[in-house]
């Protein structure tokens, strides 16, 4: 199995060195802010997939091509939110169903791998967020990398990258998990810069006395009478 596929790296070569560095770019804000920006890349994915689904199934149909592929990706874009959930459900379930026949072959129930995967990208929604953007990121970057070097110099990337899958394969696996854990250390300095503010809001509750109600009786009364409404 080839994570880095020579018939793409052989398809990319025509591409231009600003499209190439526009796909390590991209490549690498997946990797680095898959779940930080994970709403942006959700409706971004949804909506181009929707407008390209529109586009082939109005050419196929002869209809007014553009103007399907423009509302089903507008439609799309707008129900990405809600349907984040029930695509983290099938790109787990089809992961671990992938995996699954890779390690098991001759398994008669591989539909319940299906339901596994699916139910532990729901269940780990983060974790699994954080995972397939920063495997996602790595194969793109990787590829677009590649397709660049072969542009700028001599070197042959599809002869390379077929002689070499696994070796490539482990580095996509390595650099997936250096990622995962980057966005890892971002969510836990968000959530301890959270917990800091918290606490300064919580100081500085307890020293203003009429925020925390620590008045004195006459005052508490006082306080009261203007604050509860009057019994008529």
């Amino acid at each position: 199995m080839h994570l880095i596929a020579p018939d793409i790296l052989a398809e990319a070569r025509g591409l231009s060195v600003g499209v190439l560095i526009t796909g390590i770019a991209l490549g690498l804000l997946l990797w680095l802010f898959g779940w930080r920006w994970h709403r942006f890349w959700t409706v971004v994915a949804v909506t181009v997939a929707g407008g390209l689904y529109g586009l082939a199934t109005g050419q196929a149909g002869g209809g007014h091509v553009l103007a399907l592929g423009l509302l089903l990706s507008v439609s799309a874009g707008l129900l990405a939110l809600e349907l984040a959930r029930l695509f983290a459900f099938a790109a787990g379930g089809t992961a671990v169903w992938l995996a699954a026949g890779a390690l098991f072959p001759s398994a008669q129930e591989t539909g319940v791998f299906f339901l596994v995967g699916g139910l532990a990208g729901i269940l780990f929604y983060r974790l699994w967020t954080m995972a397939l953007t920063s495997f996602v990121g790595t194969l793109v970057g990787g590829h677009a990398g590649l397709v660049l070097v072969a542009t700028l110099t001599d070197f042959d990337s599809v002869e390379w990258a077929g002689r070499n899958p696994v070796g490539l394969s482990v580095g996509v696996g390595l650099v997936s998990l250096l990622g995962l854990a980057a966005q890892g250390a971002q969510v836990r300095r968000r959530t301890i810069r959270e917990d800091e503010e918290q606490a300064r809001r919580n100081r500085k509750r307890r020293r203003d006395p009429i925020a925390s109600n620590h008045l004195p009786p006459d005052l508490q009364k006082l306080k009261d009478a203007f604050t509860e409404p009057h019994l008529k």
